[in-house]
């Protein structure tokens, strides 16, 4: 029954995308906006970069770009794979690796790059956030500060920070960091209104945090998202839709949310699941 179902999920998400592909392919050909509710002043279309030259990178599930070395993105596979991060350029070919020593990928789904203890850093965060079966109510969050050298292979040991939800165990997939406060911010994936959790930066050094429940959103199936190096804007998206919204100067960041997300062009991907901001917040990059 288990495996009828997923089969008929991954069904309903092909054919959902069907009318989003062909809009966006008229308006690639004929420049025509059939879905008056995509914008392109924000945002230009789509454009490729590259493919990635690994392999082992076979199920990207995060991504995020670095704060201190220009071009560098952080991605990581899904659940069950090694506990490490892959550092890929712009145009998708390898830089290297950074293995999280004593931490295991049970179900990372999320990445993201925010403060953290000391003000000066940047610190990279891993969310073992994921549960197909809904029966996680303690999830998994490992930080630690980016590396200020590269090389071809690196040895973290992270620290880890375990999540509680208040109201029962959930699927997620989108993990974000607030960069204006450091909270650590969880959307819910597979409820009708995916529902937005927080943990406050303040309790994050108590090593583990019950999670603020904040706001439902007007989104489902929610697989990723980032919030822009200077805090002012934000992405969601899920299979077949990027949302955006804009954020004012000393707004919250549920203020923000509660506004209408603007829709961006966005072709879907095969199991697109990952996305992030650029270091200077003036492009995003999509990895399927």
């Amino acid at each position: 029954m288990k495996y009828i179902t997923e089969i008929a999920i991954k069904l309903f998400f092909l054919f959902s995308t069907i009318p989003f592909l062909l809009s966006e392919k008229i308006h690639e050909k004929f420049d025509i906006r059939i879905d008056d509710t995509v914008l392109d002043n924000i945002y230009t279309g789509p454009q490729k970069m590259g493919e990635l030259d690994r392999g082992d990178i076979n199920e990207a599930s995060g991504l995020a770009a670095s704060r201190i070395h220009p071009s560098l993105l952080y991605t990581h596979n899904d659940s069950g794979g090694n506990p490490e991060i892959f550092m890929i350029d712009t145009a998708g070919i390898y830089q290297g690796s950074i293995t999280l020593e004593g931490a295991e990928n049970r179900d990372w789904e999320g990445l993201a790059i925010g403060p953290g203890k000391d003000p000066n850093l940047s610190y990279l965060y891993i969310g073992d956030i994921g549960g197909n079966d809904s029966r996680r109510d303690r999830l998994h969050i490992y930080r630690f500060p980016e590396p200020s050298q590269l090389k071809q292979e690196i040895r973290i040991r992270p620290e880890k920070i375990t999540l509680v939800y208040p109201d029962g165990a959930r699927d997620a997939e989108t993990l974000m960091v607030d960069p204006w406060t450091g909270d650590v911010l969880i959307i819910s994936k597979r409820d009708t209104s995916n529902v937005l959790f927080r943990a406050p930066a303040g309790a994050l050094e108590k090593g583990e945090v019950v999670l603020e429940k904040i706001m439902k959103l007007p989104i489902t199936l929610a697989v990723g998202g980032d919030i822009s190096a200077d805090g002012k804007q934000i992405v969601v998206k899920n299979y077949w839709a990027i949302y955006f919204w804009e954020r004012k100067e000393g707004e919250s960041l549920s203020e923000t949310l509660y506004k209408k997300p603007i829709q961006l062009p966005y072709i879907p991907e095969p199991q697109g699941e990952a996305i992030g901001f650029s270091a200077k917040g003036d492009r995003f990059y999509n990895l399927s």
